[in-house]
């Protein structure tokens, strides 16, 4: 004996939930030195070690900075748009490309203040 299951109501899947996530600002200014002067020195006197520094920080490879075209720029980015902080590709790349070390301090101080030292 064969049953047939007449389906005469489709089930309703639930209503998607959306979550509004508020951007906000960096945490310090592009200019901020003085509220990190030893980052700021490291920065300015040897930006190629201090961006190394900054990309692991930040989860990246420490090498990319130095081997990558852009490396800065994308972390960055990526720093930014983890930590929802308002800004956009085009301002990052103008950032970066003006005042690279001023870029990576900002950077340095954004993960430490925000994430205890570590982009997760």
């Amino acid at each position: 004996m064969n049953t047939t299951t007449v389906i005469t109501h489709q089930p309703v899947a639930p209503a998607p939930v959306v979550v509004k996530i508020t951007e906000r600002d960096w945490s310090t200014s592009l200019c901020g030195c003085f509220d990190d002067m030893a980052s700021c020195m490291y920065g300015m006197a040897c930006a190629p070690c201090f961006a190394c520094k900054v990309s692991s920080k930040a989860g990246e490879n420490c090498c990319a900075p130095c081997c990558v075209p852009g490396a800065m720029i994308a972390i960055r980015m990526k720093v930014r748009t983890r930590l929802h902080i308002r800004g956009s590709l085009c301002s990052d790349c103008i950032i970066d490309s003006c005042c690279g070390p001023c870029s990576a301090c900002q950077l340095s101080r954004e993960i430490d203040n925000s994430c205890n030292g570590h982009l997760m």
